[in-house]
Parts: structure tokens; C-alpha cells; sequence
């Protein structure tokens, strides 16, 4: 009865602005009441979730007290006996509550001029990406060395995932306002590193469009409990052991995620609309042709000389591609929500993405690790997002996650990356927010 009692008032003093932990340290003190035990919910913790809305049964008194309920799927409460616990929030913060801002309140800290397309200064970033690409092949093909070939396959690897940033802002309609100019560059560019275009344009705008959901996203979503333990096991291994993530993304442009069916090559896929087909058979063409001349490359320099001069490098850019687009959706230290449902909003979804820092790399791949405000607005030309992300931080407040400041090389990514793939496994079947879960089994297995 006394328990009902204080959990009443401290109910009642919580509505006030009064913490759980200080109601029940002064009821304790003045009333003589011994405390309740506390329970705080931890959504970084890295242990099993149970299914919310919590109910907790109290006397009549409290039923005309009105709360909004999630229905979300977040770890476990712990429970502590009249001792403080992390709760697992900075100062309170919780990164699944909806924001106190609006995608309209972010685009008016924009600087206006960080809307404006130069395709001259776009088109100029592709001419020296394309001069540094054919200067590297040729300095690796002259001194035909073990000493020049890894400094090479990694430096073009980076060049050609540079050029596909390039042909990413083609796809937005960031890198100029003439939609023929931004076809045309961007078939030449992704075709020349075996991407079709428009289909990867298309499901990459799906992306954006349901970023942060966990069935509707389409690149690096979680797969939910159910579809995970369907996977056999040497598919489980091969999706969350390194290095085979790292070399997913041809076989997601054949096939894409577990889950989910359709290709980039095929008209017909369920990626597609019926308006659409046209311009995915234009793609699929390109890329054949990229194909056929690669074919007849090695006829004439030899099948080696084009595997050291393009088919390593082309491993370097799929490596590239998938570090990066993982990490701007995972891997930070604490758990960050995916949604369903109502819960779901395009600006909630957009800021669960990250931004990376990349030291040198950086400015050879057009500052792509600005991710947040990319994610929000990909209208934005890629040489206006640094300075669109600083003024919109003062806006975003503790939903921008600060990156972590590399070294000239990012190695310090590969440790996250690692430590990602180890525990942020599938997320649960129901809830409209969710966290990362483990599979201690896969984890165990993968030690072995």
C-alpha cells in the first residue's frame, strides 16, 4: 500500500520537472518511506529488449494523468536498489525522442548560397579526377614495379570512388540544373567504374526518401529478427564477417539486400517504375558497353596488365563504397534508433546518419563524410556541405553526433567497423523504435 502510495507522488512530482531518483530520496527522507527500487531504460546497452509500451499498475488515482506511449523495442529495464545507475542518455538526452526542430528550422540556417549549382565548378572537379586517374595508370604502367603497384591500386581504388561521388551528385540533381548535363556525366562516370546509373540512382533516391526505416530503407538497412534467423549460416558469417561485407556492393546491384527482391540491370525489377524502365535499359546498356571494352583491353594489353590496372583498383572503390556508406549509418559508440510506423519521419530518419571525418581523404572524395545535411538536403552541392553542416549545428544540438577527428589516413574507422559488425546484428520484429541487437552466437562463432 505505502509503495502505491510513493509511486503516486513521485509520479506527480515527476510531472513537476522533479526527477524519479530525487522524489524518492525526499520521501525517503521526510516521510520515513523506504524508496522504491529505480528502473531506468539503457537503449546503449548492448543486452536482449523487451517490447514497450511498459504498463505499471498503480491505484485509480493515476488514470487521469494523460502520457503519450511508443510502441518501441529497446533493451531491458535495470533494476538497482537505492543506487544511482547510467541511464545510458548524456544528461538526459534521448536520440529516439522526436527533435524540438523542423527540416524547415534547419533549412533556414542554411546560407542561401549553399543552394547554388556551379556546373562549371562541378564539371571542374570531374576534369581533375579524370586527369589524376589517367596520370596514375600511366605512371603505374612505366615503372612496372612491386614497389609502384600497392601504392596504386590503393590510390586509384580512392580516385575511382571519387569519380562515383561525382556521379552520386549527377543522381541527386546536386551537381548542376540541366538533368541532361547530370545524365550524361553521370552515365560516363559510373559506367567507367561498372555502376548502371540509373538504376543505382533510383533505388539510392528510395534510399533517402526512407532513410532510417527499418523495412522501407534500401541501402545498409538492419534486417529484422525473423529475416535474420532465416538466413543460413554461412550467410550470416559472410554478411558480418570482415573483410566479405566490404565487397557486398556488386552483389547488391545483382541482387540487393537479404529481404528483398528485384536488380539494378532489370527494367522490371520492383525497384522500378513502369515511366522508368527506359532509362534502366539506357544504364544496363552503358555498363555492357563498359564491360565489352574492358573485354577488349585484354586482348590487347593482356589480361594481368588489366587486372593490375583496373581490376584491383575497381576492389579499392567497392571497398570504399561499402566502409563508407556503412559507417554513416552505423557504428557509433552509442546505439542509434531505427523506426517503423508512425514514428517514422523523414527528418527523424535523417538524423540517425553520421558524419565521418576522413583526414586527407576528405578532399579527394568531395567531403562526402558530411553526411547529416547531405542526408537532409542532397540538393546541396557537395562543396557547400561543410559549410552548410556548421551552420546548421547550432540548430541540431545533441542530434549532431560529432565525428571523431582522424589522422592524415582513417584507420581509426576499420576499429569501428569492427566493432559494428560484431554487435549491431538485427533489430526486433516489432516496435516503431528499435535498436541494434546481438547474436552471441554469431559473435562466439566468429572467434573460433
Amino acid at each position: 500500500m505505502h509503495h502505491n502510495i510513493l509511486l503516486i507522488i513521485i509520479q506527480f512530482l515527476h510531472h513537476l520537472g522533479i526527477s524519479n531518483l530525487m522524489a524518492s530520496i525526499f520521501l525517503s527522507s521526510k516521510c520515513g518511506l523506504k524508496p522504491l527500487a529505480i528502473s531506468y531504460i539503457n537503449p546503449t546497452t548492448r543486452v536482449s529488449v523487451s517490447t514497450f509500451p511498459v504498463s505499471v499498475k498503480s491505484s485509480s488515482s493515476l488514470s487521469n494523468l494523460s502520457r503519450r506511449t511508443i510502441k518501441a523495442s529497446a533493451p531491458v529495464l535495470v533494476e538497482e536498489d537505492e543506487k544511482r545507475v547510467d541511464d545510458g542518455f548524456e544528461s538526459g538526452f534521448n536520440p529516439g525522442a522526436p527533435p524540438p526542430f523542423t527540416l524547415a528550422d534547419i533549412r533556414a540556417a542554411i546560407p542561401k548560397h549553399c543552394w547554388v549549382k556551379d556546373p562549371w565548378r562541378s564539371m571542374s572537379y570531374v576534369l581533375r579526377d579524370v586527369v589524376v586517374v589517367f596520370g596514375l595508370a600511366a605512371v603505374a604502367a612505366y615503372f612496372n614495379n612491386m614497389v609502384v603497384w600497392p601504392l596504386y591500386w590503393f590510390a586509384q581504388g580512392t580516385m575511382f570512388w571519387a569519380l562515383f561521388v561525382l556521379g552520386h551528385d549527377c543522381g541527386h540533381g546536386s551537381f548542376s540544373n540541366n538533368a541532361k548535363l547530370n545524365s550524361v556525366v553521370g552515365h560516363l562516370l559510373h559506367s567507367s567504374i561498372l555502376v548502371p546509373y540509373h538504376g543505382w540512382r533510383i533505388s539510392h533516391r528510395t534510399h533517402h526518401q526512407n532513410h532510417g526505416h527499418v523495412e522501407n530503407d534500401e541501402s545498409w538497412h538492419p534486417l529484422s529478427e525473423k529475416i535474420y534467423k532465416s538466413l543460413d549460416t554461412a550467410t550470416r558469417m559472410l554478411r558480418f564477417t570482415l573483410p566479405f561485407p566490404m565487397l557486398a556492393f556488386p552483389l547488391y546491384l545483382w541482387g540487393r539486400s537479404p529481404g528483398k527482391k528485384g536488380s539494378h540491370f532489370h527494367p522490371g525489377s520492383d525497384l522500378f517504375r513502369a515511366n522508368e524502365k527506359t532509362d534502366v535499359i539506357i544504364s544496363t546498356v552503358c555498363w555492357s558497353a563498359m564491360v565489352a571494352l574492358l573485354v577488349g583491353l585484354s586482348f590487347v594489353m593482356g589480361p594481368l596488365q588489366v587486372l593490375k590496372l583496373y581490376g584491383i583498383p575497381y576492389l579499392g572503390f567497392v571497398m570504399w563504397l561499402d566502409l563508407v556508406t556503412y559507417l554513416h549509418h552505423h557504428g557509433h559508440e552509442d546505439k542509434l534508433p531505427w523506426y517503423r510506423g508512425k514514428e517514422w519521419s523523414y527528418l527523424r530518419g535523417g538524423l540517425t546518419t553520421l558524419d565521418r571525418d576522413y583526414g586527407w581523404i576528405n578532399n579527394i572524395h568531395h567531403d562526402i563524410g558530411t553526411h547529416v545535411i547531405h542526408h537532409l538536403f542532397p540538393q546541396i552541392p557537395h562543396y557547400h556541405l561543410v559549410e552548410a553542416t556548421k551552420a546548421a549545428k547550432p540548430v541540431f544540438g545533441k542530434y549532431y553526433r560529432e565525428p571523431k577527428k582522424s589522422q592524415p589516413l582513417p584507420f581509426h574507422l576499420l576499429g569501428l567497423l569492427a566493432s559494428s559488425m560484431k554487435r549491431d546484428h538485427y533489430v526486433s520484429d516489432e516496435g516503431d523504435v528499435v535498436y541494434y541487437q546481438t547474436d552471441p552466437k554469431l559473435t562466439d562463432d566468429s572467434r573460433q
